[in-house]
């Protein structure tokens, strides 16, 4: 690839695709490149004419060819060039540590890792202020200087239990697991209305939706690539409103837990992209983020079981104690 400068009034770039880019399509090709942005933030900016094709206007789905003449508006590579920065403000909550891994209870609210849009205020950046020996523990795939460490992710508005390998041997070792599906994660969740099922398994594949803003159950004419998720779940208490919910995925897909309990009519109280978002902003009594929490980790690592729980945070308790009285 190469990349020509161009001085206008806006900031200009042009890029000359190679052979090896040469049958990608033009929105994964620019997400691979400036991996800060989401790739929704990129397609918005094709639609927009931010991006030419040879001095022309294309959709998403355009097919690069080698020697395309790709022109770019106003996108930054500034951030690819800043080192992570570290944040010793935020609060990190250690359950465990040793030279080989961290385990911590995430408070909702904080993002894993940086992204275009939150740079220091994220879980690594705090990591980094206290363990800088993990900066270059990842597999360097694209963007994974971003995410030293990190093995799996928890939304930014779930809170509970992350384990983060300190080495690269405990992070490959880590990632096998979690492949491999060797690890066992249990989650609670407060959702609304009462089960028909008390217990049960919830098998449904999950695509990306056609906006790229959230995930959906796949269909037979889905476009996107389909990935199976299958969720155990139990309820362990009912109220007159809600069900307090224990969750076991199997699989690991993006916002499993938060889609699989909203496909069955019952979302995560608080969720405001899976359940009723205009309920969630209006409505003073419901917590404004997602009520699910992961309690339980347990997992092998170098020949040795370890079984991690975390306890409830304050709003989940506080939610669980109000609907306990109506």
């Amino acid at each position: 690839m190469k990349i020509v400068p161009l001085w206008h009034k806006q900031i200009m770039e042009k890029i000359i695709i190679e052979q090896k880019d040469a049958g990608l399509r033009i929105d994964r090709f620019l997400a691979k490149e400036f991996f800060l942005y989401s790739r929704a933030n990129i397609i918005k900016r094709i639609k927009n004419g931010e991006v030419l094709v040879n001095n022309k206007p294309i959709k998403p789905s355009y097919i690069l060819e080698e020697n395309n003449a790709v022109m770019l508006k106003n996108f930054s590579r500034e951030a690819e060039d800043q080192s992570l920065a570290g944040n010793t403000d935020i609060v990190l909550n250690v359950i465990f540590e040793n030279e080989d891994m961290l385990v911590i209870d995430k408070q909702a609210g904080l993002q894993v890792h940086p992204s275009f849009n939150e740079k220091k205020n994220t879980l690594v950046n705090a990591l980094i202020s206290r363990y800088p020996e993990i900066l270059n523990v990842h597999d360097g795939s694209v963007g994974a200087e971003l995410r030293p460490g990190i093995v799996h992710r928890l939304d930014r508005d779930t809170s509970g239990l992350l384990v983060i390998a300190r080495n690269m041997e405990a992070f490959n070792a880590l990632k096998e697991n979690f492949k491999n599906r060797h690890v066992e994660k249990e989650y609670l969740a407060i959702a609304e209305g009462k089960f028909k099922e008390k217990e049960g398994v919830i098998e449904k594949a999950i695509a990306k939706s056609a906006t790229h803003r959230k995930q959906i159950i796949a269909r037979h004419n889905t476009k996107t690539v389909i990935r199976t998720a299958e969720t155990n779940f139990k309820v362990l208490e009912e109220f007159e409103n809600y069900s307090l919910v224990e969750l076991k995925p199997k699989t690991g897909r993006t916002h499993q837990l938060r889609i699989h309990l909203s496909s069955i009519g019952h979302p995560i109280v608080g969720d405001g992209v899976y359940g009723d978002d205009k309920k969630v902003e209006m409505a003073e009594n419901l917590p404004q983020r997602q009520l699910l929490h992961a309690r339980k980790l347990r997992f092998e690592l170098f020949g040795r079981q370890y079984d991690f729980a975390a306890p409830l945070p304050l709003d989940f308790e506080q939610f669980l104690a109000k609907i306990g009285k109506n």
